[in-house]
């Protein structure tokens, strides 16, 4: 199994790299992440996950081992290929997938491109205990924490204001302000809307 490459960086875009090895080219597929990630000098270091299918031998490159071993949990999901996964590694860092896979924030895996509400549904409950195990996590997020952020959202759709760009605004507003009350995150929100 191949499992890191170093080389030099022969050719990059946001989708593939091809590192030259000794005289051999391997071509890997990336991430937005990673290819964000990727130095301006051509030597490289990548972690590699190989993919073996009947038509072809895919290798996938990371900047990092965490994204790497989230790229073979979300892989490890039915109805999530190597597609899908790379796709929410661009939409997302690795960081932000643990987290909402460990607080069981179901509509962040669903708003990625590809994922529809079951198989949103089915990486939470497949990946939750192996991510907090894996990353030695605590529960990340409290329940009282994701109710705020679903009644402040209510409120401000019955005020008149969109879900969508309310999320967003919400969203933030609870990283920043993980214990803020309903009135704290809907205050706030109205500011920025």
């Amino acid at each position: 199994m191949i499992t890191q490459i170093r080389g030099r960086l022969v050719e990059k875009n946001p989708t593939e790299v091809v590192v030259d090895c000794n005289g051999v080219g391997y071509l890997l597929h990336i991430s937005l992440n990673t290819f964000a990630a990727l130095p301006s000098d051509e030597n490289v270091t990548l972690y590699a996950h190989l993919v073996v299918r009947e038509d072809a031998h895919i290798l996938y490159g990371f900047a990092t081992k965490t994204e790497r071993e989230v790229f073979k949990l979300l892989i490890s999901v039915s109805g999530v290929g190597p597609s899908i996964a790379r796709t929410m590694l661009s939409s997302m860092t690795a960081d932000e997938i643990q987290h909402a896979i460990a607080s069981g924030q179901v509509q962040i895996i669903q708003s990625v491109k590809g994922i529809g509400a079951k198989t949103a549904q089915r990486v939470l409950v497949d990946l939750k205990d192996k991510i907090l195990k894996t990353f030695d996590m605590d529960q990340v997020s409290s329940p009282t924490n994701n109710t705020n952020k679903d009644e402040a959202l209510s409120a401000l759709e019955v005020l008149g204001f969109q879900r969508k760009q309310s999320e967003k605004i919400v969203n933030s507003i609870a990283k920043e302000h993980p214990d803020a009350s309903i009135e704290k995150i809907i205050k706030l929100a109205l500011k920025n809307l």
